[in-house]
């Protein structure tokens, strides 16, 4: 009780008018939740974004971009702060919106140790929770577990990346056996880290190539209001011109371009063009990721 009331953590009862409706749904919800933050997020519209602890390049973008698509659309991301697709989906999500944090440990025991400074800033805006006691070690059997809770909280789960014998997968089938709708990202046939999201889609998982496609998934009302932030934003984006434009309609929509190939595909001198993308940042309608790669924003 004492570390309750000097770390600011609120405790939920299952008889709490806070306690998420959508998790009383569920087989077995949790007796108590243990949350740091903001409580009244976990009621709010969300979707679970989930995949593999050790990420493609490609499931690295893609969890990162949709992540903060879905998130300015009004919707709070919900993942479980493990490495890989989590953390960037909290990552993205925090650009634009908010985000919960589901642990398989205590509040007291973040897990990985690495995520402390990311589980303050989601704390910020959103929730870091648990149905752990604060000192729970960060226990094998606790992560399946807690993935009922990642889904328990969301009208949708998109698995952005995931093999066939990755947790994500859990998450997967638990949403399904809750009633709520499944997703996956389409992956290379050859590639070991999409053999689950391509299982996923086999068995009748909704394929998810943008933020657009997980909204048009989503129950009503919660699609429509959605939808309508979405074409907000589209609707207010500044009119280009010019080179602006030139380079704004050359960069690819659902992936990443290197400068320099970006350079030979529109035939201007990766000076100018660093210029004009600076530009772009500024307007909010370019990301820049490391190494110099570059895509459109939502």
């Amino acid at each position: 009780l004492e570390k309750l009331v000097k770390k600011e953590y609120t405790l939920l009862t299952f008889e709490d008018d806070r306690y998420p409706r959508l998790l009383r749904e569920v087989v077995e919800p949790p007796l108590v939740l243990y949350c740091f933050g903001q409580p009244e997020i976990l009621s709010w519209a969300a979707v679970a974004v989930v995949g593999s602890r050790k990420p493609s390049p490609y499931g690295k973008m893609l969890a990162d971009r949709l992540s903060e698509e879905l998130a300015a659309c009004g919707l709070v991301v919900v993942s479980g702060l493990a490495r890989g697709i989590d953390t960037l989906a909290h990552r993205g999500a925090l650009r634009a919106g908010r985000t919960v944090a589901v642990l398989g440990s205590g509040l007291e025991n973040i897990y990985p140790k690495e995520n402390r400074m990311l589980a303050d800033r989601i704390a910020e805006k959103g929730a870091v929770v648990s149905e752990y006691p604060l000192d729970s070690e960060p226990l094998g059997f606790h992560f399946p577990l807690r993935n009922r809770v990642i889904s328990g909280l969301s009208l949708a789960s998109l698995v952005v990346e995931a093999s066939l014998k990755s947790g994500a997968l859990i998450t997967a089938r638990l949403a399904a056996d809750q009633g709520r709708e499944v997703l996956a990202v389409p992956g290379p046939v050859d590639s070991e880290l999409s053999r689950g999201t391509n299982f996923l889609l086999k068995q009748g998982a909704r394929l998810a190539e943008s933020a657009e496609d997980v909204l048009l998934e989503l129950p009503s009302p919660w699609k429509e209001a959605a939808l309508s932030r979405l074409a907000e934003k589209k609707r207010s984006r500044p009119e280009l011109a010019g080179r602006e434009k030139e380079v704004y309609q050359a960069l690819p929509e659902t992936s990443l371009i290197h400068i320099d190939e970006l350079s030979d595909k529109i035939q201007v001198s990766v000076a100018e063009l660093l210029t004009v993308l600076l530009g772009l940042e500024m307007k909010d309608l370019v990301v820049q990721e490391a190494g110099k790669f570059f895509r459109r924003r939502l």
